[in-house]
């Protein structure tokens, strides 16, 4: 004879059916917490086996990181497209046929010798790389080093 309900009723209607939170009794089970956590306690056994016995190895600190400093850079193929709406704004003079463009005035730490330059200027930066400054003084100006 068939029945409508199963002969067990027990749980029925429990989401979890006593296993907590729902998930608890799902998949791979609690991994007793990630990273590093419990290395010196419940994955001791672990740690000693990837280190071959040495306890101390992966904790506290180990070296040094110089902090970075960024410096903002430009080519001297933008600097040359740039330069017209300099002028118009009035960050740039012109002395003897010549623009004076002040980099670190205009943000920037660093002169790169991409592109091309149309006419001749004289711009003072922090630094600049070796192509930055041939291809400024091939067109008739010159590259100040300032500190």
């Amino acid at each position: 004879m068939r029945r409508r309900e199963r002969k067990s009723r027990k749980l029925r209607g429990w989401r979890t059916h006593s296993w907590g939170r729902v998930g608890q009794h799902r998949s791979r089970g609690q991994r007793g917490g990630g990273g590093r956590v419990g290395l010196l306690k419940h994955k001791k056994s672990l740690l000693l086996k990837l280190t071959n016995g040495e306890l101390y190895p992966l904790i506290g600190k180990h070296g040094f990181y110089r902090p970075s400093r960024e410096v903002k850079a430009i080519n001297v193929g933008d600097l040359s497209a740039l330069a017209d709406s300099l002028i118009r704004k009035g960050l740039i003079k012109e002395e003897g046929g010549r623009y004076v463009i002040d980099l670190t005035q205009l943000g920037y730490g660093k002169l790169l010798g991409g592109g091309r330059l149309t006419r001749p200027i004289v711009v003072k930066v922090r630094a600049a790389s070796a192509k930055a400054i041939r291809v400024v003084k091939e067109t008739g100006g010159e590259v100040l080093i300032t500190q």
